[in-house]
């Protein structure tokens, strides 16, 4: 499964960093940090007719990019403080995060989810644009966290980045030019 992922400014990685001594009693801390827009699996994606195979599928995921994309302007978004998903839809929680305000993802979401099927449970109506910081802690560890100061950050996205988690890096990079 691909993801089409926001890229993270460094400012969003200094308060992450930062962050980093509050979150050593959580079972599973986040190094790489990641805005997902939208999860795309390799099946969902029109591969003539044979079985998908990686390098085609991006291909395919490119070709089918271009237009649900096109005449998408730059995108606006801030991280407004942390906030924490309690029950998260999958795997153990609880989540926590910085908390991502921003209209324009959401509506790039839903657009994207008309072309490509949402997950159950964390894309469509419960799409929640977050960066995980960590999970698994316990609850005094997350209210901790939850009381911790966090500058605003604001910053414009002028691309996207395809991530292939399979090789762990971004294969492609898809620009909004609006």
């Amino acid at each position: 499964m691909f993801s089409l992922n926001v890229p993270i400014p460094p400012a969003v990685e200094r308060i992450a960093d930062d962050l980093q001594p509050r979150l050593v009693s959580f079972d599973r801390v986040r190094e790489r940090h990641t805005l997902v827009c939208k999860r795309i699996g390799v099946d969902d994606l029109p591969v003539a007719g044979r079985a998908p195979h990686k390098d085609r599928a991006l291909a395919a995921l490119r070709e089918e990019l271009r237009p649900l994309l096109a005449g998408t302007a730059p995108i606006d978004l801030r991280i407004a403080g942390i906030d924490a998903f309690e029950r998260p839809a999958q795997g153990p929680g609880p989540v926590v995060y910085l908390a991502v305000e921003s209209d324009a993802l959401r509506r790039l979401h839903r657009r994207l989810c008309g072309a490509f099927d949402p997950v159950d449970g964390i894309e469509g109506d419960d799409y929640v644009p977050h960066v995980t910081l960590a999970r698994g802690g316990d609850r005094d560890a997350v209210e901790r966290l939850l009381a911790a100061d966090v500058e605003p950050v604001s910053w414009t996205a002028s691309e996207l980045d395809v991530y292939d988690p399979e090789f762990r890096e971004v294969a492609a990079t898809v620009p909004l030019r609006g």
